[in-house]
């Protein structure tokens, strides 16, 4: 029987390295906007710039090109904000939205029973959708992803309020420590809150036990440490989602996508 490390979901959704390039270009704002004497141009200047090497190395690692152009017009739109209105906060705003956007979504999908987590967890281990056959899956799921509502809500929380009160490094900052730290705790949870919703003789994550159906089990949750498909590639969520902030198949909030 293979190990069952609470990080086997993580190692399901993703590397951190998505979540941690999403998080460079607002940092190189804040700092580009400190040493240009508070110039909104050199902040913008300095996040597009960073936004645009990261995107090169996003290729270079053989990463989709739509998710990279979609990651670098993020960062673009984001300084075109704060240029136009004049605020250096409203780098920020995009982010704020996005994030207001993913938890209303997510929130939708569990009233709905289509539960993201299990939607994006279903596509990296090949069963698609059959968990929706299996009731043990779904209440997993659900319970599971109110984490990911929570997290995209504490992230609009805690900018918005630093976005009023014109904290413009601190929210630099802040948006480094609510991505891939937060992300990671997300995770985690997710994980310990689908393992105490499955019952003990759950056949796992890969094998969803339908009512009625013979040979659908299997002995112990073992596979539920299992690493991801070979149709589905490594950090399919978390580079563009789970940990960035995005909404859809594509990823879980990858707190879609890397934002800005």
């Amino acid at each position: 029987m293979t190990d069952t490390r609470p990080d086997s979901l993580a190692r399901l959704l993703g590397g951190r390295g998505g979540a941690l390039d999403a998080s460079l270009p607002p940092l190189a704002f804040a700092l580009g906007w400190v040493l240009g004497g508070q110039s909104i141009a050199a902040g913008a200047a300095v996040a597009v710039g960073c936004g645009v090497v990261i995107g090169v190395v996003r290729l270079a690692r053989g990463e989709r090109p739509r998710a990279v152009v979609v990651s670098v017009a993020l960062v673009v739109v984001a300084a075109y904000i704060a240029l136009q209105t004049g605020r250096a906060e409203d780098f920020f705003l995009l982010q704020i939205f996005v994030n207001a956007a993913s938890a209303l979504a997510w929130a939708a999908s569990i009233v709905v029973r289509w539960p993201f987590l299990g939607v994006v967890v279903g596509l990296v281990t090949g069963q698609r959708f059959r968990w929706r056959a299996d009731p043990d899956l779904m209440r997993a799921y659900r319970v599971a992803s109110w984490a990911w509502v929570g997290q995209y809500v504490l992230r609009v929380v805690v900018f918005g309020a630093l976005w009023l009160a014109g904290q413009v490094v601190v929210l630099g900052v802040m948006r480094a420590i609510l991505t891939w730290p937060l992300q990671a705790v997300c995770i985690a949870v997710s994980w310990w809150l689908i393992r105490r919703s499955l019952p003990a003789d759950h056949p796992g994550l890969r094998h969803p036990r339908v009512p009625g159906r013979s040979g659908s089990a299997r002995s112990g949750a073992d596979d539920l440490d299992g690493e991801p498909g070979d149709d589905v590639p490594p950090g399919a969520v978390g580079s563009d989602a789970v940990g960035s902030d995005a909404v859809g198949s594509d990823a879980v909030g990858r707190d879609s996508s890397q934002q800005a």
